[in-house]
């Protein structure tokens, strides 16, 4: 009579019984689930076959027995017990592996290590050496797992991860492992549906798994004869007489399956070289003449035309985003493939996997049945849908995308918004404002800012920026209220998710002052460029995505018109001069010439664009990348009396490492303001600006100088629900 053997089969969490039904569908016989595993009995021959053929599972272990263990003592007795030498050599490769603690054994490592020693020493015993000790390609791998004092002893038998095939050697930015690929597949009764004649289409098809996974199934290829080797090969017990017959017939199977007729399995993406990893991952698994990949976005996704094709499986893992930006522009992604599946796919099945089930809503599709799985330590759903025909006059009759329809509460925000357009936007077109704040926080639970840009070319973009919610505030609600904003914000304004931003604007601590010179990374999924803007007569970068300023202070816009008036004829200095809009500005107004000094390189090199964009003279109009301190100091020698207007506009608080000291504003002010004065000419004028709400102009600064304070002058009605947002001053020589 053949041997019988315990096994576990390992599988991705949520998995056990579609792993159990694979199982016994090989003529295994199961025994129970556990989570994350199912047990099973067989003869060797069994967990040879589960090895090649098991889509789902990621290891086969070979059970060698349970002990009672609550001691390091009593596991090194437990182990040391093992006739080790019936399973590797003395002198082969060892690893051991070793989960769970309990109140003596603390630390999995530890254990690992008691164990090992257990291992090496029945070795040196019995034979006079001993195995060295590696994780790279060992040739036996112990695995160990201790639970509530039960210690279970297993060898590894397949090596490397069943998951791992052997044909995926390029890979996406987000791989959908192997074996969870051919479990959604199985979920979404992608075998019977190819039975059937069905088709397999993914839109969004990255490297191909689910592309390349579906085909092996239905052209009966075992998913590990790719593998180059698996771990019961260099087992001392391995019968090769069992296994080769076994791959053998693999071989022979795949060998006729591929003869046989496959359905249309297609994948498309947007993206060019992610379809080139697919198209390699294809032609290594040997599919590349009946699985075929294009470069297509979703918008165009179709029913392929070259041939007949009948109705079958839409399957896609899309991306779901980790940042509120990148889900805002991917609901625009769900949005079109639930417009394309309901008008071009009726009739048909499909399957969405996602990380962030709340994005599928954007589809418009109502799923029959969710599976909630792992993608990884991810947790994720599987949503099931049948794809009904779109009928006649869905969209409106005219074929134009409908918006979705609003939340009750996005549409109090949205009618606030209406609100303010006819107020806020009537009266900057009016005055030729074509870049304004629209909201700042109406509604004290939407707390947030939007403010609009017209581009040079026409596009209306918008930029949000969220206020901190109190603590009492959940997290998740506060982002459900952003989200519900910016939904409001692009049907009010009806803009694409491109060309919306969104940042959580918080105040900055000491430590994190300097961090708007940094660049933030795409708020966006697709790269988003920096375009241009018109405010009275120049031409502005405008840059929403990439870093926490956007290159143009809206609430400065009378100081900088203030300052054109006032500079014509006359020598400009700007100091922080950020991206030099101001000095933009004077220069257009007929300022002779302008020193424009900033620490930053990156607002240099974006103040080097203004100037080159509204042909400004470089002799006359001086940039300078310096710390302001240290110039204003520097220049106490050489520029007195320099300049006829002075703008300084310092930061609240600076401690940038490439300062020489520390920048306190209301500390530091009356300092900064005599220096100043020390180089403008006789009548000229400082205009000093900051934006603490608690500022307090230094008394002897106003008893030494004609001071006057016109915060309330240069506020724009756009800001007026905010009017502390910065205070402005007229500083002039008794």
């Amino acid at each position: 009579m053949t041997a019988q053997y315990s096994f576990t089969a390992t599988c991705p969490k949520g998995l056990e019984n579609v792993l159990a039904d694979e199982l016994r569908a090989l003529d295994a016989s199961v025994e129970r689930e556990q989570p994350a595993a199912v047990r099973f009995t067989g003869d060797l021959a069994m967990a040879y076959r589960v090895c090649l053929w098991s889509r789902v599972a990621n290891r086969v272990l070979l059970n060698l027995g349970q002990a009672k263990v609550e001691n390091a003592e009593a596991l090194y007795s437990a182990v040391v017990d093992v006739p080790w030498e019936e399973h590797i050599s003395p002198t082969g490769v060892l690893w051991v592996q070793f989960s769970g603690t309990n109140r003596e054994i603390r630390n999995s490592q530890f254990g690992a290590q008691k164990a090992k020693d257990a291992i090496v020493d029945r070795l040196r015993k019995a034979t006079g050496a001993r195995p060295d000790v590696d994780k790279r390609d060992p040739d036996l791998s112990v695995m160990l797992r201790l639970h509530r004092d039960n210690l279970e002893i297993a060898i590894d038998l397949c090596g490397d991860s069943l998951h791992r095939r052997g044909y995926r050697t390029h890979i996406g930015a987000a791989p959908l492992k192997e074996n969870l690929a051919a479990a959604l597949l199985m979920r979404a009764r992608w075998p019977a549906i190819a039975e059937e004649g069905g088709a397999l289409l993914d839109p969004m098809c990255g490297s191909g798994t689910f592309l390349v996974e579906g085909a092996l199934m239905v052209a009966d290829i075992a998913p590990g004869l790719l593998r180059e080797s698996f771990g019961f090969e260099r087992w001392l017990n391995h019968q090769n007489d069992l296994w080769l017959p076994l791959r053998e017939e693999a071989i022979e199977r795949r060998s006729q399956g591929l003869q046989n007729s496959l359905p249309e399995i297609r994948g498309y993406d947007a993206d060019a070289k992610v379809l080139f990893a697919a198209e390699s991952n294809i032609a290594r698994a040997g599919l590349d003449k009946h699985v075929r990949v294009s470069c297509r976005p979703v918008a165009a996704f179709k029913v392929p035309s070259h041939r007949q094709v009948n109705p079958g499986l839409v399957i896609t893992n899309p991306p779901y985003g980790e940042r509120l930006g990148e889900q805002e522009e991917l609901r625009e992604t769900y949005a079109e493939l639930g417009r394309q599946l309901k008008q071009e796919f009726g009739g048909w099945k499909a399957a969405i996997f996602t990380g962030n089930p709340e994005l599928c809503h954007s589809t418009g599709l109502r799923s029959h049945k969710q599976y909630k799985l792992f993608n990884g330590s991810i947790p994720s759903q599987l949503l099931l849908f049948d794809i009904h025909q779109q009928r006649t006059g869905e969209d409106g009759g005219s074929g134009e995308r409908s918006q979705p329809r609003l939340s009750e509460e996005a549409q109090m925000v949205a009618n606030r918004l209406q609100k303010n357009l006819r107020n806020t936007g009537k009266w900057a077109s009016k005055n030729g404002i074509e870049n304004y704040r629209l909201y700042d926080a109406d509604l004290p639970e939407f707390s947030a800012a939007i403010d609009v840009y017209k581009s040079t070319e026409g596009q209306i973009y918008a930029h949000i920026q969220e206020y901190r919610a109190p603590a009492t505030i959940p997290e998740q609600k506060a982002r459900a209220r952003l989200s519900e904003l910016v939904r409001a914000t692009r049907h009010v304004l009806d803009l694409p998710s491109r060309n919306v931003s969104i940042k959580e604007r918080r105040r900055h601590s000491h430590k994190d002052s300097g961090s708007q010179y940094q660049k933030r990374g795409q708020g966006a999924l697709e790269s988003t460029q920096a375009f241009w803007v018109e405010e009275y007569g120049a031409q502005l970068e405008i840059n929403l995505w990439d870093y926490l300023d956007t290159g143009l202070f809206l609430d400065h816009r009378p100081v900088r018109q203030y300052l054109k008036q006032i500079s014509k004829g006359k020598r400009l200095l700007n100091l922080f001069c950020y991206t030099a809009t101001a000095t933009v500005q004077a220069a257009l107004g007929g300022c002779t010439e302008s020193t424009s000094v900033d620490l930053s390189k990156t607002y240099q090199a974006w103040a080097q664009r203004n100037f080159r964009q509204n042909n400004l003279d470089p002799y006359r109009h001086q940039l300078i990348e310096a710390d302001c301190l240290q110039w204003l100091q520097a220049a106490q020698q050489n520029r007195r009396g320099h300049y006829d207007v002075i703008f300084l506009d310092p930061p609240t608080f600076s401690n940038s490492a490439k300062m020489r000291g520390v920048l306190d504003i209301q500390r530091d002010h009356a300092e900064l303001i005599r220096q100043c004065m020390v180089l403008l000419s006789p009548g000229g004028t400082l205009l000093f600006s900051n934006n603490l709400r608690s500022f307090k102009m230094d008394g002897e600064i106003k008893e030494a100088f004609s001071v006057e304070n016109l915060s309330s002058k240069l506020l724009d009605k756009d800001f007026q629900r905010n009017p502390k947002i910065h205070n402005v001053w007229e500083i002039k020589a008794r």
